[in-house]
């Protein structure tokens, strides 16, 4: 079992920046993937990057040049540092990861960009 703790999340203005961060716990497996994922009010959860253990990351279209995403293995933490926030970037933000073909997933987090 992998626990996963958000932090970071909150109430900012667009334009401004916000960077998250997911810490996982001690795991005797190496986890592969690690990412952030997001659900609006009244829509789906939706894929917002990944970045695998080797360090190839994937962004969906709309944070593309605005977040980026990294890890530090040795911590199992990860990291989204969400630059030029606009007011659609507002949900809740969830960490990812996945061991084998196991995923977890974190609490969620909020992050409210004001208009």
């Amino acid at each position: 079992q992998v626990q996963l703790v958000e932090s970071g999340g909150g109430l900012v203005q667009a334009g401004r920046s916000l960077t998250l961060s997911c810490a996982a716990s001690r795991t005797s497996f190496s986890i592969n993937t690690m990412g952030w994922y997001r659900q609006a009010p009244g829509k789906q959860r939706e894929l917002v990057a990944t970045i695998t253990s080797a360090d190839n990351t994937n962004y969906a279209d709309s944070v593309k040049g605005r977040f980026t995403i990294s890890r530090e293995n040795a911590k199992n933490t990860v990291y989204l540092q969400m630059n030029s926030l606009k007011h659609e970037d507002t949900a809740v933000y969830y960490c990812y990861a996945r061991v084998a073909i196991i995923s977890y997933w974190g609490q969620g987090t909020q992050v409210t960009v004001s208009s």
